[in-house]
């Protein structure tokens, strides 16, 4: 089979783990759900238990969990791209701090109450953080080098982190409510989640999407790809942009969710090579059905009580990365 077959036939593995992770999400849980109770709630309604499961908790949050962690997978490949930083993830331009800063601002001063009302504020503080760690970036000589970027962003985010907690400690009613926030889960969320996620969520991928020639280019260096013909700080200003509008959205909606913004590209990579019209689909698939799946995990972990997301994807990506980790160096020696 020739490279173009055997990735357009990962492709469509991942498109068939994210239909089979989405299918599983809306039959599994502390209530299990026939397949046919649940084709029937989706095409005919109704007003029975099982209905009623389907169409008003698990559609949504089946819904938020594959749009974010599309969202996440394909920013981290992005990023990882921009940055020449094979552990890049969402959290490098400081987006995570920045999504908790502005849920700690919105919950003290008493704007916003319940997920619904964080996403905006969220979203703001993560586009905002990842503004000022790029304008710290671009100044002086070389603009915003992949260096710069990686280090701008981490003393941001450390700072950030600092002031969080100085307001966290001293508001325990502040505390209470964040820390169901700050966690990352899917449950709790409801229809217009998806609506307010989903236009940022398509800007930013389209963005990444359109840059994936200029990302092959970039990781020959900035020389080759400027002698390729491919304006370097315009691919990297755009995959950045892009990646940001992600990684807010996704934050905003679910939380910080570890790890597959930073696992998930490592193992694309592994099937379809570094070629970003391969890598930054197939990490949107992996990236979905990751993230759908270990919500799933933590509902029959230890029913009837649920494990979060954000804590499954860390249980889940910890010894994927290490197992790729291996095999690389294996591979290398």
């Amino acid at each position: 089979m020739t490279n173009s077959r055997v990735r357009t036939a990962w492709l469509t593995a991942g498109l068939v783990l994210v239909v089979a992770a989405g299918v599983l999400s809306l039959c599994v849980g502390t209530r299990q759900v026939p397949l046919s109770a649940v084709l029937d709630a989706l095409t005919h309604g109704g007003s029975s238990p099982d209905a009623l499961v389907v169409r008003s908790l698990r559609v949504p949050r089946t819904a938020v969990g594959l749009t974010a962690g599309a969202a996440l997978g394909l920013a981290g490949a992005g990023l990882q791209a921009v940055t020449r930083n094979p552990l890049a993830d969402p959290g490098i331009l400081g987006l995570s701090q920045g999504a908790a800063a502005g849920v700690v601002l919105a919950i003290s001063l008493g704007l916003a109450n319940g997920f619904s009302g964080y996403v905006w504020y969220a979203f703001a503080g993560a586009v905002l953080a990842a503004c000022v760690v790029y304008a710290i970036a671009a100044r002086g000589r070389g603009g915003a080098s992949p260096v710069k970027l990686a280090l701008a962003g981490t003393a941001l985010a450390a700072m950030v982190a600092g002031l969080n907690s100085v307001v966290l400690t001293t508001s325990s009613a502040t505390l209470d409510q964040f820390r169901f926030w700050q966690v990352g889960a899917l449950s709790g969320r409801d229809a217009g989640t998806v609506g307010r996620m989903l236009p940022f969520i398509a800007v930013g991928a389209l963005l990444v999407l359109a840059c994936a020639r200029g990302l092959d280019a970039l990781a020959l260096g900035d020389e080759t790809a400027r002698a390729l013909g491919h304006r370097v700080q315009l691919v990297r200003a755009c995959t950045a942009l892009g990646a940001t509008l992600l990684t807010a959205a996704a934050v905003a909606a679910a939380g910080p969710i570890a790890f597959v913004g930073l696992a998930v590209p490592h193992l694309a990579r592994r099937l379809v090579a570094a070629d970003h019209r391969w890598l930054l689909p197939l990490s949107a698939l992996l990236g979905a059905a990751l993230l759908v799946t270990a919500d799933v995990a933590g509902r029959v972990v230890r029913p009837p009580a649920e494990v979060p997301a954000g804590v499954m994807t860390a249980l889940v990506g910890v010894p994927v990365l290490v197992v790729l980790v291996r095999r690389r160096k294996e591979v290398a020696t």
